[in-house]
């Protein structure tokens, strides 16, 4: 059965590839597995319809048959688990897989995107400008941790699994800040992830969605 992701209608990321459904579409050219997307409005998003597929009105949703799930990183762990590619055989290097996709989850993005959204919620507050230093701090202080892990690695515990992938794209998040050229082989990680072909297969198709989209 073909799965059905949905997408933003037009994404507010700029045609970057950085919004969540990205995860799910590589995730899913990684093991060669078919899937429909349809496109939703932020208004469609936030309707009762909508809410019975993702209770907080977001992207990207994945139904297959009667199964409904959402969350980006639940999706692509489920796309992991039924089709090879993206976990390991070996039940130790299997597990240590999933731990790298909670670790880009819950240790490496929740700084990032605070960063991201300061901007927006707190730019024009008085502290903003003595706040802003200080999320940066806490950004390199994970991409520090992570660059010494990695070393001179190509993937992060051997071949490239889903915890490349995730990660992979929450670094991918920091896109414009500067941030990640400081840790040459965190660059070069990313670089390699989006060499891959299914990445680039992933990326074409969130693209062409902006792309086509009408301008306001």
């Amino acid at each position: 059965m073909t799965p059905t992701i949905t997408a933003f209608e037009r994404s507010p990321d700029g045609g970057k590839g950085l919004a969540r459904d990205m995860r799910v579409r590589w995730a899913l050219e990684e093991v060669g597995q078919p899937y429909d997307v349809r496109l939703v409005s932020f208004s469609e998003m936030k309707e009762p319809a909508y809410r019975a597929l993702h209770p907080f009105g977001q992207i990207p949703t994945y139904e297959e048959g009667d199964l409904v799930l959402f969350e980006s990183g639940a999706i692509v762990f489920h796309i992991a688990e039924r089709h090879a590619g993206l976990l390991p055989d070996d039940a130790n290097a299997r597990a240590r897989a999933i731990t790298w996709m909670f670790a880009a989850l819950n240790t490496v993005e929740p700084p990032i995107v605070e960063r991201e959204q300061v901007r927006y919620v707190e730019g024009d507050k008085s502290w903003y400008k003595e706040r802003l230093p200080i999320l940066e701090d806490r950004i390199r202080n994970r991409l520090g941790e992570l660059s010494s892990r990695l070393g001179d690695a190509e993937w992060l515990d051997g071949a490239f699994s889903a915890g490349d992938l995730l990660m992979v794209m929450v670094l991918r998040r920091l896109d414009g800040m500067d941030i990640l050229d400081d840790y040459p082989n965190l660059s070069a990680y990313v670089a390699r992830g989006e060499a891959r072909p299914a990445y680039k297969r992933a990326f074409d198709a969130q693209v062409a969605v902006f792309n086509a989209a009408p301008t306001c």
